[in-house]
């Protein structure tokens, strides 16, 4: 190809050749036209092979064709058999149906053999196909030589393979079908005019065309579509090929002169497509230069065609191979080949075209008419036979029968029953509406006062032994009786004889169910009076609640009351009653749940024990009045009137028509109504309740219009009334429920703070009373329990009071005295909190306050009452009166400390009281103490300086005696160690002299002499000699500054 100048490569005939000259026709960019046995899919490559052009399709199209061919058929298990040969084509072809035929996204198809047959040994050959009997019964089969498809009809003759069981399917891509392409003088067909396989390759017969024949006729061939048109040139093609060497050809090569061949070639009308392809494409190219013969890109792209060629039509795609028409072909009775279906690829599917219409006669008449099956029914070994039906199922027979003779004696036993239990049921139906008499029992009137249900109330229980008097409860004449343990609402009738068609009107009143509707339950005939009984709706009827005045409705709720009205309205204009004919709104009865219920219905055939009053005229519309119509002779457009009528009350809140406001009787309204006119009188619809649609108020004037064709049926105000329904709203419940729930939230809200002022107001009352008893005391007056006197081994008490305060308060006015002395006793208070220490009271200007008690804590109480009393001492001194500036407060202290009781006295303004000798002996410290001085006891100074050592400075101020005490050594608490000044801690106090109560004359006091004194953990205190000696008293500083010549005994 490279030294010598070639335009085309046509060949070779065999797929691995044809690979080599592809490649190298890529690589010289020289046209390989392709034929023979050349139909592997990876020679559709075109990648690969992009001037690779074939005439033939890829055997993988067969494997689509074969599938779809077993799926129509539903045969799902096949053997593949080809035979031998020294290029493997039918290997390659089998391999590649086999590939599809695994393909899991088509039909599934089990594979149950897969052989090979080789025709030159006939004992594997025959084993082989003996080997099928037990396997399959559809066999799929390539063979490539004409002789071999006759060897392979000649043995499935031989061996038993051509019974109706059997079919077997060839696989060929020749073209040809049962054809073979032979010079030799024998029949051919019609459609191919080619010979047909199971004819003699010879002019001698060898005897076995009857063999093949039979065996042809159990045989269907998948290949593409053989049908040449020019058949008169394909004979003479088929005679004249062995001819080469004459003229026109005149082949004189060796090959040409020492051929034996008795037939034209298998591919060779392949052959002729392939060169006519090419020159085809050639004149499509419009040119005669040898440069565009050479240039692929014009070139290839005109292989692109379709011819109708010497084996068939010839279609060329994009991948450069043919595009397939797959036919499958059989034989018809007079062995001719037909087709029987075509198979083509458009856009990756197979599309089926069947050439018949009845598949038994046209496909299936050498299988006596039915299709074989995959599977035997008698299985592969004819061991499986089905055992015949009557042996199978002759005991089920037996069974079945005597089961049918059963149910059907059982049905007519049943039949019968159902017609009987009917009728009793239709029995009871009929006298359902019945209420025996004595079944009706009258509340008895044991309950005075109030008789009537509050209407805000709900549903109450009664039950037999307490039952409320009901008497009242109604404005109409209804009776609240007893029927089977509950209250039903009864109403009495004139006796009179009742029709068949009466009863018949009672039964179907008793199965009127409607939510609107007060439920019918029967009629008492069989006393003095027809008493009709209903349910019981306890709220009582509308007229009844509009009368009392003492329950306001917003708009919603009479939104809800209309609508209910008017739903029930509907109903009974498309029930059997056809209207209502008495509709009032006595007669629209009001449940537990607020919903309105429809009574009186259907009963106007039954005359009242009382008759009526006129003022049931009021909601009767002119027609009515004017015809004097009974409720047989009304329309449903009667109801629409008393429905707006019943409405304007709603809206109005007020009777119908208003009498009381009106100055017209019911007797004249009723007058003026029936005589109608241009501007009739109607009642007068003004409401106070807020946001009314207006689209409700003109439905309603529409609804008592005087025609009765221009007022609105039922059906129509329903649907007006569902488009006026609120759309955040459902129904009356709903609302009623949400108002309750936001006044509870309301309520809670308030609650809330109400108990926030309660929590804060108890807080305020437990901090005064805090104030005024100790917490413990205060809790368990509080818990309502008694508080027992209690003693208190030791505890410190603490007394106060204003030095020269009369003196004081005479200089300010009383104003100034209170604010003073709360200024003063206020920081008091704080520094009292400040130091855990209790306050018992203040009176006047006096102060007492206790530690230790009501809570015992140890011996803390000393300290805790001496750094408060140092605290107030030090607030004195600063403190200044804003109206008296030169002035100063000036405080005397008394502490004594001791066993003491302490309880409650009174009831009505308790008071926590301490009681003892220790209280006593605090006070004449006090009263016996000095300004700005704190006074303590002998027991209050040896409890301090034992348990606080260290820590204050006292001084004795020597035996003083104390009224009711006598004698006693008490002391002055100077301040806290370290805090106080030398000149005041040096100071000693002196004790009761002679002088005071002069037992000897007095001598002359003598200049004292300095005594050292010792600084204890208490303070300073004077020793015994000092204390002894009177004389050094007269010069001390203290004794001076205090005049202690001047004490009075108290």
């Amino acid at each position: 190809m490279k030294n010598i100048t070639v335009d085309v490569i046509i060949g070779p005939p065999c797929a691995e050749a044809l690979r080599t000259m592809g490649t190298l026709g890529a690589l010289y960019q020289k046209p390989v036209l392709g034929w023979g046995f050349v139909s592997q899919s990876d020679l559709s490559d075109i990648s690969r092979f992009p001037y690779l052009v074939t005439v033939l399709p890829t055997s993988q199209t067969l494997g689509y064709a074969s599938s779809k061919l077993l799926e129509i058929y539903k045969w799902n298990k096949i053997a593949l058999l080809y035979y031998k040969s020294d290029i493997n084509y039918c290997a390659g072809v089998v391999n590649d149906v086999e590939s599809t035929l695994n393909d899991p996204t088509l039909y599934p198809v089990q594979i149950v053999m897969k052989s090979e047959i080789d025709a030159n040994d006939n004992a594997t050959s025959n084993g082989v196909l003996t080997a099928i009997k037990s396997r399959a019964r559809v066999v799929l089969w390539c063979a490539q030589l004409g002789s071999e498809k006759r060897d392979y009809m000649i043995r499935i003759s031989q061996l038993g393979l051509d019974t109706s069981e059997y079919v077997h399917v060839m696989l060929s891509m020749r073209s040809i079908g049962f054809g073979v392409q032979t010079f030799v003088g024998k029949t051919t067909f019609k459609q191919s005019g080619l010979t047909p396989v199971w004819e003699s390759f010879s002019n001698v017969s060898d005897g076995l065309e009857g063999l093949a024949k039979q065996g042809a006729s159990k045989v269907l061939v998948v290949d593409l579509n053989s049908e040449v048109k020019d058949k008169n040139y394909l004979q003479y093609m088929q005679k004249n090929m062995l001819n080469y060497v004459r003229s026109p050809m005149n082949c004189v090569t060796i090959e040409c002169t020492n051929a034996t061949a008795s037939g034209m070639g298998a591919y060779a009308r392949h052959l002729f497509d392939v060169v006519y392809l090419y020159g085809l494409a050639l004149t499509n190219t419009n040119s005669t230069s040898p440069g565009v013969f050479d240039d692929m890109s014009r070139l290839i792209p005109q292989m692109v065609t379709s011819f109708d060629g010497m084996t068939g039509q010839v279609a060329i795609n994009e991948n450069l191979t043919r595009m397939p028409l797959y036919q499958v072909y059989g034989l018809d009775e007079t062995f001719e080949q037909v087709s029987l279906m075509n198979l083509s690829f458009v856009n990756g599917t197979t599309r089926v075209s069947l050439a018949y219409q009845n598949e038994s006669t046209s496909v299936w008449h050498f299988w006596n008419g039915i299709r074989p099956l995959a599977t035997p029914i008698c299985g592969f070994l004819g061991k499986s036979c089905p055992v015949p039906f009557w042996e199978q199922y002759r005991i089920l027979i037996f069974v079945a029968a005597g089961l049918i003779i059963l149910v059907t004696t059982t049905n007519i036993i049943c039949v019968g029953c159902m017609i009987k239990n009917r009728r009793e049921e239709q029995a009871r139906i009929n006298s359902e509406w019945q209420v025996p008499f004595v079944k009706l029992r009258e509340i008895e009137k044991k309950r005075t006062g109030n008789s009537k249900r509050s209407l805000q109330s709900g549903p109450s229980n009664i039950t037999d032994d307490s039952r409320m008097s009901t008497g009242s409860e109604f404005c109409e004449n209804y009776t609240i009786m007893m029927y089977e343990k509950e209250m039903v609402l009864t109403m009495k009738y004139q006796y009179m004889n009742l029709t068949k068609a009466n009863m018949e009107r009672f039964v179907k009143l008793r199965k009127l169910e409607h939510e609107n509707l007060n439920k019918f339950i029967g009629l008492s005939i069989d006393s003095s009076l027809f008493i009709s009984v209903t349910k019981l709706c306890s709220r009582g009827s509308l007229q009844d609640i509009l009368s009392r005045g003492n329950f306001s409705m917003d708009y919603f709720f009479m939104f809800c009351i209309i609508r209910d009205i008017a739903e029930g309205m509907e109903y009974l204009h498309k029930s059997f009653l056809r209207l209502h004919g008495n509709l009032r709104s006595a007669t629209c009865l009001v449940n537990d749940s607020w919903q309105v219920k429809l009574a009186e219905f259907g009963l106007d055939n039954l005359l009242e024990e009382i008759t009526p009053t006129k003022k049931r005229l009021l909601w009767a519309a002119p027609e009515v009045l004017r015809g004097s119509l009974t409720i047989s002779q009304m329309e449903p457009s009667a109801d629409v009137f008393s429905f707006a009528t019943i409405a304007s009350e709603i809206l109005t809140k007020k009777e119908a028509w208003d009498l009381q406001e009106r100055k017209e009787a019911y007797d004249e309204i009723i007058y003026i109504v029936k005589k109608g006119g241009s501007f009739p009188m109607r009642p007068d619809i003004i409401t106070d309740v807020p946001d009314v649609n207006p689209a409700l108020i003109a439905l309603v004037k529409d609804c008592w219009s005087e025609a009765p064709e221009d007022r609105p049926c039922s059906e129509n105000i329903c649907s007006q009334l569902r488009d006026m329904m609120p759309k955040t709203k459902s129904n009356l419940m709903d609302h009623v429920f949400n108002m309750l729930e936001e006044y509870t939230s309301t309520l809670e809200v308030e609650v809330e703070e109400r108990t926030k002022e309660l929590t804060l107001e108890k807080k305020k009352a437990d901090i005064l009373l805090s104030r005024m008893l100790p917490k413990q005391v205060a809790e368990r007056l509080k818990a309502g329990q008694t508080v027992e006197p209690e003693g208190f081994d030791s505890v410190t008490v603490f007394f106060s009071d204003v030095v020269k305060f009369t003196i004081l308060a005479s200089k300010c006015s009383p104003f100034q005295v209170v604010n003073l002395l709360n200024d003063l006793y206020s920081n008091f208070d704080t520094i009292i909190e400040e130091h855990g220490v209790y306050k018992v009271e203040s009176i006047g200007d006096g102060y007492l306050c206790v530690s230790g008690l009501p809570t015992r804590n140890g011996y803390a109480h000393i300290k805790q009452i001496v750094d408060m009393s140092l605290r107030f001492m030090e607030y004195c001194r600063n403190f200044k009166i804003p109206h008296l500036p030169g002035e100063r407060v000036e405080l005397r202290i008394g502490v004594n400390s001791g066993p003491c009781v302490a309880g409650v006295v009174g009831l009505s303004m308790p008071r926590y009281c301490l009681f003892g000798d220790t209280v006593n002996t605090a006070s004449r410290m006090e009263s016996n103490g000095k300004p700005s001085l704190i006074h303590m006891s002998g027991a209050a100074h040896t409890l301090l300086t034992s348990h606080y050592p260290h820590q204050y400075e006292t001084n004795s101020r020597g035996e003083v005696i104390i009224k009711g005490k006598g004698v006693m050594e008490t002391f002055w608490v100077l301040g806290r160690a370290g805090e106080v000044e030398p000149s005041i801690s040096n100071r000693s106090t002196p004790p009761v002299t002679h002088e005071r109560w002069p037992s000897k004359p007095a001598t002359p006091p003598k200049e004292p002499t300095p005594e050292p004194r010792s600084l204890s953990s208490h303070g300073s205190r004077p020793s015994s000699k000092s204390i002894n000696n009177n004389n050094n008293n007269y010069n001390d500083p203290l004794y001076r500054q205090y005049k202690m010549d001047s004490l009075k005994v108290i």
